[in-house]
C-alpha cells in the first residue's frame, strides 16, 4: 500500500501529453492532398472514389477523340470533408486531365510541376507573412502515377514525368487496370518496372525502415508492402451481391466475380486446370478488396492507415525545405547584388520614423552618453 501511495505522490502527469496532443489534433482535424496523374481511361477517378468511398467527379465531362487531339493538360482540384469515428479529414484530390492524351506530349508535365511549385510558393508567402495562425496547407503530399498495363515497361513519357516530379513530391507508381493481366504477367511487369526505375535513377517514395521495437506482425506487413511496389490496382464503385454477401467488385457479361474462393486454390494462372475453361476466363479478373488479386488494400493501407503522416512529413521536411532553402538563397544573392528584382515573397518597405519617434531616439541616445561619461 505504501508503494502505491508513493507512486501516486511522485506522479507528475506528463505521461498524459500524448492524450492532450490526440485531443487537440482530433479537434483541429487533418488535411491531405493527393494528386493523380496518368492517361485518360486508366481508372484514376474510379480508384480514388474506391479508396475514400466518395464520388468526386459527379459532373465530369468526357472528351471524344477529336477533342483530345489539341487538348492541353489541366489542373482540377476537388475538396471534400470526410469524417470517420469523430476524426475529420479534409481531402483534396488534384486531377490532371489531358496528361499524355495529346499527339505531341513534349513537356506535358510542365503544368503539373508548375502547380506543385505554386503551392510551395503560396505556403512560403503565408509562412513569411504577419498572420501565421491560419495557414492553409495545399502542398501536394503524394502523387499516384498510373502506368498502363498494356506495354512492356516504362515509356519515355513515364520516365520523364517521374524524374521531373521526384524532387518535388512523393511519387507512388501504380499499374492501372490490373484485371487486364494474369498473376504471372503482373509479377513479370512489376519486376521489369522495378529494374527500369533503378536503371534510370528514378526516386520514388521509399518506405521508412521499421524500428527495432516494432512487433513482428508490423514488420511482416511492412516487408510485404515494400515487395509489392509498384502496386497493381483495380478500382470499382459498384457493390454487388455474390454468394449471399455484398462485396465491392465488377459485373462482367459472364457473371459476378468474387475471387476469395479462387485465391485459395489458384494463386497463379499456370495452375488453372484445362478441364475447367470457366476458371481460365475468371483468372483475368480480380476482386477489388482481395489481396490475392490486386494491391488495392495495400495501397489504401499506406495512404490512409500507416504512412499518411510520413508522406506529409517528407513533404514538409524534405521537398518543401529544399524549395524554401532555394528561395532564400536566391533572395540573398539578389539582395547582395543590389538588384531591384521581384522576390519570391513580398518584402515590406521599412517605415520612416515620425518626428516624435526621432525625438525619443535622440533623448535615449543622450541618456546613454551621459551614463558612459565619468564624473
Amino acid at each position: 500500500i505504501k508503494y502505491v501511495c508513493l507512486l501516486e505522490k511522485d506522479y507528475v502527469g506528463f505521461a498524459t501529453l500524448p492524450n492532450q496532443v490526440h485531443r487537440k489534433s482530433v479537434k483541429k482535424g487533418f488535411d491531405f492532398t493527393l494528386m493523380v496523374a496518368g492517361e485518360s481511361g486508366l481508372g484514376k477517378s474510379t480508384l480514388v472514389n474506391s479508396l475514400f468511398l466518395t464520388d468526386l467527379h459527379k459532373d465530369r465531362k468526357l472528351l471524344n477523340a477529336e477533342e483530345r487531339i489539341s487538348q492541353t493538360v489541366e489542373i482540377m482540384k476537388h475538396t471534400v470533408d470526410i469524417e470517420e469515428k469523430g476524426v475529420k479529414l479534409k481531402l483534396t484530390i488534384v486531377d490532371t486531365p489531358g496528361f499524355g492524351d495529346a499527339v505531341n506530349n513534349t513537356e506535358c508535365w510542365r503544368a503539373v510541376t508548375d502547380y506543385i511549385d505554386q503551392q510551395f510558393e503560396h505556403y512560403f508567402r503565408d509562412e513569411s507573412g504577419l498572420n501565421r495562425k491560419n495557414i492553409q496547407d495545399n502542398r501536394v503530399h503524394c502523387c499516384l502515377y498510373f502506368i498502363p498495363p498494356f506495354g512492356h515497361g516504362l515509356r519515355p513519357v513515364d520516365i520523364e514525368f517521374m524524374k521531373a516530379l521526384q524532387d518535388k513530391v512523393n511519387v507512388v507508381p501504380l499499374i492501372a487496370k490490373a484485371d487486364c493481366l494474369t498473376p504471372s504477367e503482373i509479377k513479370k511487369l512489376k519486376e521489369r518496372l522495378r529494374e527500369e526505375i533503378d536503371k534510370y535513377g528514378i526516386k520514388i517514395y521509399q518506405f521508412p525502415d521499421c524500428d527495432s521495437d516494432e512487433d513482428e506482425e508490423f514488420k511482416r506487413q511492412d516487408k510485404e508492402l515494400k515487395e509489392s511496389t509498384p502496386f497493381a490496382v483495380i478500382g470499382s464503385n459498384t457493390v454487388v451481391e455474390a454468394r449471399g454477401q455484398r462485396v465491392r467488385g465488377r459485373l462482367y457479361p459472364w457473371g459476378i466475380v468474387e475471387g476469395k474462393k479462387l485465391s485459395s486454390h489458384y494463386h497463379d494462372d499456370s495452375n488453372y486446370p484445362a478441364s475447367e475453361p470457366a476458371l481460365m476466363l475468371i483468372c483475368f479478373l480480380r476482386a477489388v478488396e482481395n489481396p490475392a488479386h490486386c494491391d488495392f488494400v495495400k495501397l489504401r493501407t499506406i495512404l490512409i492507415r500507416t504512412h499518411m503522416h510520413d508522406l506529409k512529413d517528407i513533404t514538409s521536411d524534405c521537398h518543401y525545405e529544399n524549395y524554401r532553402a532555394q528561395c532564400i538563397q536566391t533572395m540573398t544573392s539578389k539582395m547582395n547584388a543590389d538588384k531591384r528584382v521581384e522576390s519570391p515573397i513580398p518584402l515590406l518597405p521599412l517605415s520612416t520614423p515620425d518626428e516624435e519617434t526621432e525625438k525619443l531616439i535622440k533623448r535615449k541616445d543622450e541618456e546613454v552618453s551621459r551614463e558612459k561619461t565619468p564624473g
